[in-house]
């Protein structure tokens, strides 16, 4: 893979702006640059990022149809009618379902929840849904993280006399279903502030103005924000805006005092004596939830999370948890033939998509095996596999393509499809798997751009080792939580040592623990760099190298910094002599080492 080092400069007012915040602030003017460049160019504003506060949330009654949402939820409750909570078999839609049900059950019992099989009814709404839903007397059903282009199912379920609620956040047709009410920021006609909510942000929005029409105070929903907090993690949405103080106060819950449920699943992933982070989510926590979709069925997941007993909740996460181990078996297999299809692609070079099809496949991974293909070919990839008549899978994206445009463009040869910028799904006649993957080819050639077929860098400053203070950790941690729209801040410090002391680790000797020292101060910096064993052999000849990383907090050593070198190349290959221009973009090539989720 090539890696490209991208500098963030900033203009001359920008740098004035930079020096004045850190006044103000008492901070690094480092870290300000780091504002400015996320948008962040006032005291106030950084006031609100550093310390995300519920009191900000934005007023739910601002969304298109709350208030038909709201009148129509109250006016089951009051008819003692029957509601179902549906949702989508990944994290995001079991914890939507998860947090919907539980507030809700607090002051109605008539009420009951749905996670449709993903091998037998697919995505979305499906008839064997309605029809359950039509012989349990069901009149009122709340759909989560899906259901936005369900039109002839809730056609089909109005003809039943069953009303829908629909809360979703994947981007709508022109047209939309005929749900008494649709909650989606993303609808043409939207009047909601904020656009990037997840399907679960959705449904707690949906909850807020239940709660404020109904004088039920606020801090009945605090102990669902650890829910929400999972899906934002795990459905990769912007961590800015109302999407912070979701994900910054559900951490707080989560680390605080999860659901019995999550607690379960902390226990299992090794997490109980650490402070949760979003990549724990990410990489831990999510995994497992998602499995019982692929491998099981999602309900199951929902299962876990609304149970109130412990030791119950334990037997059913170790049973997720089987279901995760099965879930990474069948991900290396499905990736490993993936990988030798791609690499006996005698166009491999001249394309800028993937698109695989294997009938073979299991439905339930497919989705991650096109995550695994965008991270080491860095091409926006679609697999697919068999499942009855069509071929059904998913797509991912690369950094700064939209991944749904590209599928919009092939509409005419699909039979379902749907989603957002860097994740999709999508079916069609067997049939037309060559056409698509000639047709998808075509848009992405023709609007992808350059920089978005590389992975890139985005380095926020070039700092020196003696900038690296415990004041400057302290007050960098403040950026947390990170992900979309916020990522870790990556630094570069040049001509660093060897302090003699680096050596290769890891099971499999792929990684290096190290020991550095610069030019500008006596600190002797320890790192860890993932996956770049082959470098060791330059870095012990005692010789400069150059050095883009976050900083961390040693896991193993409470309190002492450490450096997450995330690339290295020898100075010399990057700098002429006396040639330090932070403005030109770097090219370096280094093997993947994108940290796999557990």
């Amino acid at each position: 893979m090539y890696h490209k080092w991208n500098y963030q400069p900033i203009t001359k007012d920008q740098e004035e702006l930079s020096q004045e915040l850190a006044r103000e602030l008492w901070i690094s003017p480092i870290l300000t640059k780091v504002l400015i460049q996320r948008g962040i160019t006032d005291v106030k504003q950084a006031q609100q990022f550093f310390h995300p506060q519920l009191n900000d949330l934005l007023d739910p009654f601002l969304m298109k149809d709350m208030d038909l949402a709201v009148e129509r939820l109250n006016r089951a409750m009051g008819k003692k009618e029957r509601i179902l909570i549906y949702g989508d078999y990944d994290v995001d839609g079991t914890t939507a379902v998860a947090l919907v049900y539980k507030f809700i059950q607090q002051f109605y019992s008539n009420i009951d929840y749905y996670i449709p099989d993903r091998n037998e009814e697919g995505y979305g709404i499906s008839k064997q849904g309605i029809d359950y839903a039509f012989e349990t007397n069901v009149k009122l059903v709340i759909i989560l993280d899906c259901g936005i282009k369900a039109i002839n199912p809730i056609e089909y379920a109005k003809e039943k006399g069953i009303d829908f609620i629909i809360c979703d956040h994947h981007v709508p047709d022109e047209k939309m279903p005929p749900a008494y009410a649709i909650l989606n920021p993303k609808r043409l006609d939207n009047t909601y502030p904020y656009t990037h909510l997840s399907g679960c942000g959705v449904g707690f929005k949906f909850m807020q103005a239940f709660a404020i029409n109904n004088s039920i105070p606020f801090h009945r929903l605090i102990p669902l924000l650890d829910l929400l907090a999972v899906s934002i993690a795990s459905d990769i949405v912007p961590i800015m805006g109302e999407n912070r103080i979701l994900a910054y106060q559900g951490l707080k819950q989560l680390n605080s005092n999860p659901c019995v449920g999550l607690k379960t699943i902390i226990d299992i992933c090794g997490l109980s004596s650490k402070e949760i982070t979003i990549e724990d989510i990410v990489f831990k926590i999510g995994p497992r939830i998602n499995a019982s979709g692929r491998i099981q069925n999602g309900k199951k997941a929902v299962d876990l999370l609304v149970e109130k007993d412990f030791s119950i909740a334990t037997e059913k996460a170790k049973e997720i948890n089987q279901y995760n181990e099965t879930r990474k078996d069948l991900d290396k297999t499905i990736t490993e033939e993936a990988n030798k299809i791609v690499d006996n692609l005698t166009d491999l070079a001249e394309r800028r998509s993937i698109v695989l099809y294997s009938e073979e496949w299991h439905k339930g991974v497919v989705g991650i095996v096109a995550s695994r293909l965008t991270e080491i070919y860095y091409r926006p990839a679609v697999v697919l596999t068999r499942s009855g008549d069509l071929a059904t899978g998913s797509a991912r994206s690369v950094s700064g393509f939209d991944i749904y445009n590209a599928i919009l463009y092939c509409r005419d040869l699909l039979e379902n499809f749907g989603g957002h910028t860097y994740a999709a799904g999508l079916s069609m006649k067997i049939e037309n798997v060559n056409t698509f993957r000639e047709r998808f080819e075509e848009y992405v050639s023709n609007n992808i751009l350059p920089e978005q077929t590389s992975a890139t860098l985005q380095i926020c400053a070039v700092i020196d080792f003696k900038d690296i203070t415990q004041k400057f950790y302290s007050n960098l941690k403040k950026f947390n939580p990170f992900g979309p729209e916020n990522p870790k801040p990556i630094f570069c410090t040049h001509n660093v040592y060897d302090y003699g002391t680096s050596k290769v680790v890891g099971r499999g000797q792929e990684h290096i623990k190290m020991e550095l020292v610069d030019n500008k101060s006596n600190n002797i910096m320890s790192g860890i760099a993932f996956g770049q064993s082959s470098q060791v052999r330059y870095i012990k000849t005692k010789r400069s190298f150059d050095i883009c990383y976050s900083i961390e907090e040693n896991a193993h050593k409470h309190g002492e910094i450490q450096l997450q070198i995330e690339d290295i190349r020898p100075t010399e290959d990057l700098w002429e002599a006396g040639d330090k221009n932070q403005d030109k973009n770097i090219v370096t090539e280094k093997d993947s080492h994108t940290k796999p989720a557990d």
